[in-house]
């Protein structure tokens, strides 16, 4: 590999089957790196190493790999293009200086400033014949000579002064760039106001929007990808980009946003080097020694000593480090953490156990090995149904996850739909009596309870109280009565746990020489076992509130799949900062949530997507009622 000048990362970014694997093949061949170019088809690419991406002939996590071309060192990362691998996209994107991407929003950043006496102007004008939507300046240039040494905002009209360490700072506008400033305005305001009709009127009025207007109309017509914004800087001396990726003066910082666990030589983290330069054996964080620096090509890895800003590189053994951690020197200034990607909320999942049950002591850990690789995979266990499950991004994110599991750890999975949730709780209040008493060898058993039990408010949970008079059960023993109580609470009359109940002990008696907290529990519970029949069960059925964000053109569509789930629609309105979707609420009950998603994505394109969280519980009767009871009888 050449000596390099410089380092740049490209994120390939694009739907499943547009190319981008061949793209990186290509790019791999033309620069020398490879002798010869290999097939998706024929699984004998650099990316889509893994057996799940060679067995679906399409990437299922990120690909990274890099080589040198014209005296210039390149890192691309090629990311999946199936909406439910989106998460290994969003952490690719912390990373990369640029991505080559199809059709969406966009900007141009015109970079190096501080190195060129072209005008904005003359870039803008040589740069609009390539590109299908108008190129509109934000910045306006403040030249000193040829140096530039500043800018103006043309949304604000506020003027900034570029200085090292220091970033932009406020100042006056000299007079030299007043000309330039408002042609420049002027040219922004009508490239937005040929999207947008209500400032086209003010134009006409001569009315001049308000700086926090002007952003508004340049958000919506950004969202709809009818303008592409420029703006100017220079990424070397931090000019233009004021976030906290600004490290310390001196410091070394980068951050993670890939994990790798192979089979062989362990964790590995896919690193961008922000500011500074990393060294294999640095100690980083908190005591984490790199053990190991690559340069990452696939599944190959070449063996490196550093790395400096602007490259990204593997670091072997970080264990304690996650992706999307910000990691720098231990021994160093301490470092602002950077900005970590938004995971996407979780929307499918399987309940699983391991197929031997030898294996079931392994499946925690390969677990959470799985997790490091994929942040947007979670696995847990339910304590309402006693499954462990696995949540994902749809049907075929968990399927490569169990067949990484199989290839990788040799853990065989089974899978079934996860259980709902369902609970019970009563109508009618009822008094009950019950004794437990038995004579044996030696010392008996004794125990003698009067409860009152009553329904409570939706959502009010268990209370128990003892307002025994006379000591006629000591003191000691009612805590006994309480936990027998709650735990045949556990598995109530209809077969699923007992909520929002109220009991009460209000008398008994016990045997001074036969009576022990084990006789009280056991009273405790056949007292709840004789009375909850009697008081007129119900099954309740969780609900949960959904919120589906889709294109506004399926939201008629996406209505009509709701209701058809039992859910209750509640509204819908334009989401947020998001031209031309809409956000719909509902009310589902989670026995309809479990291939929500794959019905979604059916009817959107694969782009629709939801967010849940538990709301009420909800009576349940009918023949709805008695499908489930009978299905409980069933699994038992």
């Amino acid at each position: 590999m050449s000596e390099s000048t410089g380092a740049l990362n490209i994120a390939l970014v694009g739907p499943y089957t547009s190319g981008k694997t061949t793209l990186l093949e290509s790019m791999l061949f033309v620069s020398g790196t490879i002798g010869r170019k290999g097939k998706v088809t024929d699984g004998n690419t650099v990316g889509d190493w893994s057996d799940e991406a060679r067995a679906r002939q399409s990437s299922v996590e990120v690909n990274a790999a890099t080589f040198s071309y014209r005296d210039h060192l390149f890192t691309v990362l090629d990311c999946p293009g199936s909406i439910e691998f989106f998460a290994e996209t969003a952490n690719a994107l912390m990373g990369v200086d640029l991505a080559v991407i199809h059709d969406i929003p966009h900007l141009l950043f015109t970079n190096r400033m501080d190195e060129t006496a072209i005008r904005i102007a003359e870039l803008i004008e040589a740069m609009q014949p390539v590109s299908d939507r108008p190129l509109v300046p934000c910045h306006v240039a403040i030249r000193d000579g040829d140096n530039v040494s500043g800018y103006v905002d043309l949304i604000t009209g506020k003027a900034y002064e570029y200085r090292d360490q220091e970033g932009a700072v406020g100042v006056d506008a000299p007079e030299t760039v007043s000309e330039r400033r408002e042609d420049a305005r002027t040219q922004l305001l009508e490239s937005l106001a040929d999207f947008d009709d209500t400032l086209l009127e003010s134009l006409l009025e001569d009315e001049i929007p308000k700086p926090e207007e002007i952003q508004a109309y340049l958000r919506g017509v950004l969202a709809d990808a009818s303008v592409v914004p420029v703006l100017m800087g220079s990424a070397e001396r931090d000019w233009g980009h004021g976030d906290c990726r600004r490290a310390p003066h001196g410091a070394t910082v980068g951050q993670i946003v890939k994990t790798y666990i192979t089979q062989h030589g362990g964790k590995v983290s896919l690193a961008r080097v922000w500011a500074g330069t990393i060294e294999d054996g640095m100690v980083l964080n908190d005591g984490q020694r790199i053990g190991g620096m690559y340069r990452m090509q696939g599944q190959q890895q070449n063996k490196i000593d550093k790395a400096g800003a602007g490259e990204i590189v593997g670091l072997g053994r970080l264990e304690s480090i996650a992706t999307g951690d910000t990691v720098a020197p231990a021994d160093g200034p301490e470092i602002e953490p950077l900005p970590r990607a938004v995971l996407p909320s979780s929307v499918y999942a399987y309940a699983v156990r391991a197929s031997r049950r030898e294996d079931e002591v392994k499946v925690s850990g390969a677990m959470s090995r799985l997790a490091q690789e994929d942040p947007s995979l979670s696995f847990a266990p339910n304590p309402d149904t006693q499954e462990a499950v696995l949540w994902g991004q749809g049907e075929m994110h968990l399927k490569v996850a169990l067949d990484r599991l199989a290839g990788k750890y040799g853990l065989a999975m089974r899978t079934e739909k996860p259980k709902v949730a369902y609970k019970e709780a009563i109508r009618k209040p009822v008094a009950q009596h019950a004794r437990f008493k038995k004579q044996t060898g030696g010392h008996g058993q004794f125990g003698d309870v009067h409860i009152e039990v009553k329904p409570l408010p939706r959502g009010s949970g268990f209370e128990f109280q003892g307002k025994v008079v006379g000591g006629s059960v000591p003191r000691q023993y009612i805590p006994a009565v309480e936990a027998g109580v709650r735990e045949f609470l556990t598995s109530g009359p209809l077969g699923f746990p007992v909520v929002d109940v109220s009991v009460t002990l209000t008398d008994g008696k016990h045997h001074s020489v036969d009576s022990s907290e084990m006789a009280f529990k056991t009273a405790g519970r056949m007292a709840m076992a004789e009375a909850l029949p009697k008081c007129n069960p119900v099954l309740l059925e969780p609900i949960y509130e959904v919120k589906i964000s889709v294109p506004s053109e399926f939201t008629p569509n996406v209505q009509r799949l709701v209701t058809g789930r039992r859910a209750q629609v509640l509204g819908y309105r334009a989401r947020e900062d998001w031209s031309g979707w809409d956000e719909i609420t509902s009310q589902m009950p989670q026995a309809e949530m479990h291939d929500l998603i794959i019905e979604l994505r059916s009817i959107t394109l694969g782009v629709g997507t939801f967010e849940s969280q538990f709301y009420r519980l909800q009576e349940l009767t009918g023949r709805l009622a008695d499908d489930v009871l009978a299905a409980a009888k069933e699994d038992d």
